[in-house]
């Protein structure tokens, strides 16, 4: 069995009266993809900040490649990338500019900038000034600037909210081959395909509490219904929409109906979605 990258035990957190994380546990593996699936404001945020040292837990512990996080910070950040929403470059200076400040900032020897540029789908736009890019390549550049000391451990929060599908797809490549290259990587996001392509295991996070977690199959079997979704043509020239659920008993006998009494245009399977199970959980959307 790998290693644990992260242990979280009753990790709590408040904001004055409102309490944002309420007794989280939780492990991740080494090397493993984990999804925070959550609506905004569920508490997932909070919990990359303690993960990563940016907040003291008001209660519980967490271990971060194990290192305790509240006592030796730094020493997780040393290991650690770590991408926010909501971009904190330097726009007035250059992308090239901005790494190498960083770089500086954490003893980060050895690198090369327009390498790294290049892999995020900046080449040739290193010596432009941040101010002048879209909101898709100042996010290109904060992921650049977390993989800049080959981290042991990722922290994404939402990496691809809001961005065109051209940037997003290529942040999702970078994921798994930072995966590929050894990295355990924690991604929060509230987009359900997302984590669905991306996770090894996905946790359900509501209201600053897990509600479920596994890997997205499990949770797939374990609450979802699959059906077949069919098109037939009714009498009057029009096609109408017909559903069997899969996996019951009475299964073969419907479709067998189906095909016996009705005129079949089109066919397919369906699953829940993690959006479909997180609501049948949780009683409430992802957004």
């Amino acid at each position: 069995m790998a290693p644990e990258a992260i242990v979280a035990q009753d990790l709590t957190y408040n904001y004055g009266n409102l309490v944002a994380v309420d007794h989280v546990s939780f492990s991740v593996a080494d090397n493993q993809i984990i999804g925070f699936l959550g609506p905004n404001g569920a508490g997932k945020s909070t919990v990359v900040k303690m993960l990563s040292g940016q907040l003291r837990p008001k209660a519980g512990k967490a271990t971060v490649l194990g290192v305790d996080v509240a006592r030796w910070p730094k020493r997780v950040q040393a290991q650690a990338g770590i991408c926010f929403e909501i971009t904190n470059l330097y726009e007035e200076m250059t992308a090239v500019d901005n790494l190498n400040l960083f770089a500086r900032l954490f003893s980060v020897n050895g690198f090369d900038a327009e390498a790294l540029l290049n892999r995020v789908g900046l080449g040739g736009r290193g010596h432009d000034l941040v101010s002048r890019y879209s909101k898709g390549m100042k996010q290109r550049l904060m992921v650049a600037r977390a993989l800049l000391n080959r981290p042991k451990i990722l922290f994404l929060d939402e990496p691809t909210n809001g961005l065109d599908p051209v940037s997003a797809e290529a942040i999702r490549n970078i994921i798994l081959e930072e995966r590929e290259r050894g990295a355990t990587i924690f991604l929060t996001t509230h987009d359900m395909m997302e984590a669905d392509k991306l996770s090894d295991r996905v946790a359900f996070i509501n209201q600053g509490r897990i509600a479920a977690i596994d890997t997205p199959l499990a949770l797939k079997q374990k609450y979802g219904k699959r059906s077949l979704k069919a098109q037939v043509m009714g009498s009057d020239g029009r096609l109408k929409s017909r559903e069997v659920a899969l996996d019951e008993a009475s299964t073969p006998e419907a479709v067998s109906e189906l095909f016996s009494k009705e005129q079949v245009v089109t066919l397919h399977s369906e699953e829940a979605t993690l959006e479909d199970i997180f609501i049948r959980i949780t009683g409430r959307g992802l957004v």
